[in-house]
């Protein structure tokens, strides 16, 4: 039942900048509006579980809300979803072992990880099945880092790469069990 982290990396590993800002990822001209197949990857998760700052930044985007799966926010404070997603979100607070394992119960078995500080705690509790990357060629030189320090090497073995718009470096990994 894999837990799969899809994200977009800058040079230097940041997730975000200094100032939580996502603009860069949209640095590389891209004239066909590709999703460089975040749709096909949407089609083969059966859930997304995120934290509560991805849930505040998406919320951020002013746009239509853009998951048609399930959402479930981790979080430790947040009591209340909010109302533009009362319907759409659900707000779970557990163990991340016991998160997982209750989803995967309920028939969620491959989650989409999206976070932060989210995936570094699945990575540490080696909750991570597959890292698909997509590296924009951009140094921030600080904000959030995907990676953490961890309490053992983690190792996986490379599926594929593709190179996107002649620019960005799309890898994806799996986890080796």
């Amino acid at each position: 039942m894999p837990n799969i982290v899809y994200v977009g990396a800058s040079l230097d590993g940041y997730i975000a900048d200094r100032n939580g800002g996502l603009e860069w990822l949209g640095m590389v001209p891209n004239p066909d509006n590709s999703d460089y197949g975040f749709a096909e990857f949407m089609d083969s998760i059966d859930a997304l579980l995120m934290g509560r700052k991805t849930l505040e930044t998406v919320l951020e985007f002013g746009c239509e809300w853009p998951y048609s799966k399930s959402v479930f926010v981790l979080s430790g404070t947040m009591t209340e979803v909010p109302d533009a997603v009362k319907d759409k979100v659900e707000i779970v607070n557990d163990t991340l072992e016991n998160v997982v394992s209750a989803l995967n119960t309920k028939g969620f078995e491959r989650l989409y990880v999206d976070g932060g500080q989210l995936v570094q705690g699945c990575l540490n509790a080696d909750l991570i099945d597959e890292l698909i990357i997509t590296r924009i060629p951009i140094l921030l030189g600080g904000g959030t880092p995907l990676f953490g320090a961890l309490p053992s090497h983690l190792e996986f073995d490379h599926i594929e790469t593709t190179v996107l718009l002649g620019e960005m470096v799309k890898s994806h990994y799996k986890r080796k069990r």
